[in-house]
């Protein structure tokens, strides 16, 4: 079993990305996942965090993840909105950061992740879909940390977006997948 929770503001595509990352691993990975969305504080700009949890084997526990085997921050001034990205985490937790600052990497690596993984999904976004919202491109970003491939990653995003939208979203996601770097 592999529990992750991803973490973001309202408006930055967390919940979506975290069906595609279902989708991406259910059909085009033969495991099986469960998304449980935090619902109640959905408004733009408001944290907002999704809880996935994968398996090799049917996923009957329907909860959020309390002790995360992967965090995905979709934005790093999470923390400065009292959000505890590190609660729960053990010593094998990877992180998945979207930044390239060093100061804020600094400011990340306090918290004793594993390993921490980071790149700059959300300037990839507005290079690749115009748009500052970087769902697509921090699925890439989780796919080059091996938690997923990038080919299935690619089809979950076409499938979701379809056409023009899932072409530039997948591009988004193939790009940061070839950007990431690891601390």
């Amino acid at each position: 079993m592999n529990k992750l929770k991803f973490y973001g503001l309202g408006g930055q595509g967390v919940v979506t990305a975290a069906k595609i990352f279902s989708s991406a691993i259910s059909l085009y990975e033969n495991k099986y996942a469960i998304t449980v969305p935090a619902y109640g504080h959905e408004r733009r700009g408001a944290p907002v965090n999704t809880s996935i949890i994968v398996d090799d084997e049917p996923v009957l526990l329907n909860s959020f993840v309390y002790t995360p085997d992967v965090v995905l921050v979709m934005d790093d001034t999470i923390i400065d909105k009292n959000v505890d990205v590190s609660e729960g985490i053990h010593a094998d937790s990877i992180l998945v950061i979207n930044t390239e600052e060093q100061g804020i990497l600094e400011r990340y690596k306090k918290f004793n992740f594993k390993e921490i993984y980071y790149v700059d999904g959300t300037q990839i976004a507005v290079e690749t879909i115009g748009k500052g919202i970087p769902n697509g491109s921090m699925l890439g970003a989780l796919a080059g940390s091996g938690i997923v491939t990038i080919e299935a990653v690619e089809k979950a995003i076409k499938d979701m977006f379809k056409e023009k939208a899932g072409d530039i979203n997948a591009k988004a996601a193939r790009k940061a997948y070839e950007q990431i770097k690891k601390i």
